[in-house]
């Protein structure tokens, strides 16, 4: 049998080494801060994680330059933590959930709102408003890193947008491995959004869009015109 293509691999680079991280599906957390809860209104603040999935194209490094998407005028930022899992799990319990973990990253879930709206008031899955190219940008993996109470920060412009610390996931890290190895197998090269605090805003053609968390690389894209995604 030949193939009529090659399929590409997206990866992430790993800090302090010339390893890359082959991504193989891309979860992420809804509803994880109660302050985003809040923000939004929708959900209880203590409802079982919410999942949902990015296609793992969507993923582009940092320096990536974001074109704005088509078929929205209110796309937004999310700035998050990322997980990297590192080890095959299936109905892992919390006291052992750390174990896959890899390492951590920053991330941001580029979201169009005004779809995501329309695909709930329609009570259908969320992918118009999550899932499309470029959509979910993320820094480069730290190895080891200890995160438990970690600051981040999602800034525009140089303008602090979004504070937090990660202790204030209504799901910790442990947990969200839990839930989500309950109705997946995990694997290697699989990374997890695990949700954005409050402060979630509009961005456009020109703005750059940074992520800081403590003890991790930071994670800096650029919007631009629509077009093709590309990196400096």
């Amino acid at each position: 049998m030949t193939l009529l293509f090659s399929p590409s691999t997206v990866s992430l680079p790993v800090v302090g080494t010339a390893d890359r991280f082959p991504v193989r599906r891309v979860y992420c957390v809804g509803r994880n801060y109660v302050d985003h809860v809040r923000e939004m209104k929708e959900g209880d603040e203590r409802d079982d994680p919410f999942f949902f999935q990015k296609p793992a194209d969507a993923i582009v490094e940092d320096g990536a330059r974001v074109p704005y998407p088509p078929r929205t005028e209110d796309f937004q930022f999310e700035g998050e933590l990322v997980v990297a899992i590192g080890a095959e799990g299936v109905d892992v319990p919390a006291g052992r959930a750390l174990e896959l973990v890899l390492g951590y990253a920053a991330g941001i879930d580029l979201t169009r709102r005004d779809r995501q709206r329309d695909c709930r008031e329609r009570q259908i899955s969320w992918e118009a408003g999550k899932a499309f190219d470029a959509s979910a940008p993320c820094g480069p993996i730290t190895r080891g890193a200890d995160v438990g109470e970690a600051g981040l920060t999602l800034s525009v412009n140089g303008e602090v947008r979004q504070r937090t610390r990660t202790g204030l996931m209504i799901w910790n890290v442990a947990e969200i491995i839990t839930h989500l190895s309950a109705d997946y197998r995990l694997m290697p090269g699989d990374l997890v959004y695990t949700g954005t605090p409050a402060g979630v805003g509009a961005v456009g053609p020109g703005d750059v869009v940074r992520v800081d968390i403590d003890g991790l690389e930071p994670l800096s894209v650029t919007i631009t015109e629509s077009g093709s995604h590309e990196t400096d």
